[in-house]
């Protein structure tokens, strides 16, 4: 062999042996290094701190190692439940919804109803009939007690000049029911703004008053109950008398205060028939109802029942009478 090749191999042995050396350095397991996990075998990252793929391998075992940890307590803190079990879940969190209460059949309104319907009349108004607007006085159901008086008597202004409600006893007003006095007042209001003139006549009477008014009447007309040849009143005798109620009042033209049939043609009198029911108020006798209210037609004659009451009697050509006969009251 030439000495020149022994050289070469000589070299070749030092410079192999010398890459053996740094390639075990390089490879192996330090107890201070991070390791990366590649399969088989570790590396000592000391020596590659600034090489980006080795740092990426590190950053990404991290992130599965944090994955892992996130995996986890997720899974401990809230295990998958079967659908079966979400189901049951579901229906004990949501409650169950509260079921509305049948309502009660009022067996008077029902009554009221099929009576309606029997005369071709519409569903009547839910009404209290123990309510005091709707009281029922005649020469059939007088007052009871029979000198009865409103708990809380008012005096109006008779010609509506003004709106003034007294408490005191005041001789040159007009007296009522003091539950009325309001609705009272706004339909007389209206009327005059309607440019015609009012005049609150008669209100409430005592039963006393009233006997000096049935003895005067029968007087002066040659009879002794109260009714004309029609056999209908032409005064009421002491008890059943509306005006008793203070639920009621004559109205008429101020400058035609007598009463008579003449004062249904004033324009007063007939603006009141038309739009009385929008104040709760109704002609109480009409002409055409004398063989149910046996009382002569008075045009005059306001009686308060209520605006729904009013407006359903007034709309289906009912008297107090009929209307309170659909809710069995005879």
């Amino acid at each position: 062999m030439r000495p020149g090749r022994v050289v070469r191999v000589i070299l070749g042995l030092i410079v192999l042996a010398i890459f053996g050396w740094w390639f075990t350095r390089m490879y192996t397991v330090t107890p201070k290094s991070d390791e990366v996990g590649i399969p088989g075998w570790t590396i000592a990252t000391p020596y590659f701190k600034d090489d980006p793929s080795i740092i990426w391998m590190h950053q990404y075992k991290k992130y599965l190692a944090q994955q892992e940890a996130q995996t986890g307590e997720a899974q401990t803190a809230a295990p998958v439940q079967s659908g079966e079990q979400q189901e049951t879940a579901t229906a004990e969190s949501t409650p169950e919804p509260t079921p509305e209460p049948t309502p009660t059949p009022d067996p008077v309104l029902e009554a009221a109803t099929a009576k309606a319907a029997s005369l071709g009349l519409p569903v009547p108004p839910a009404i209290d009939l123990s309510e005091w607007q709707y009281v029922l006085v005649n020469g059939d159901h007088p007052m009871d007690p029979i000198d009865y008086e409103p708990a809380e008597l008012v005096y109006l202004n008779m010609t509506g000049d003004d709106t003034e409600i007294r408490t005191g006893y005041d001789g040159n007003r007009q007296v009522v029911d003091g539950r009325i006095a309001q609705p009272l007042i706004d339909m007389t209001q209206a009327c005059k703004a309607a440019g015609l003139p009012v005049f609150l006549s008669s209100g409430y009477r005592s039963y006393s008053v009233q006997r000096e008014n049935f003895n005067r009447v029968c007087a002066n007309n040659g009879i002794t109950d109260g009714k004309n040849g029609e056999g209908n009143y032409i005064t009421m005798p002491a008890g059943c008398s509306e005006h008793q109620t203070g639920l009621c009042c004559d109205i008429t033209d101020y400058y035609h205060e007598i009463k008579n049939d003449a004062i249904a043609q004033t324009a007063t009198v007939q603006w009141l028939a038309e739009h009385c029911a929008d104040y709760g108020f109704v002609l109480r006798f009409p002409y055409d109802k004398t063989n149910i209210t046996h009382v002569m037609g008075e045009s005059w004659h306001f009686r308060y029942v209520g605006v729904e009451a009013a407006k359903y009697m007034t709309e289906n050509n009912l008297c107090l009478e009929e209307f309170l006969e659909l809710y069995g009251v005879a």
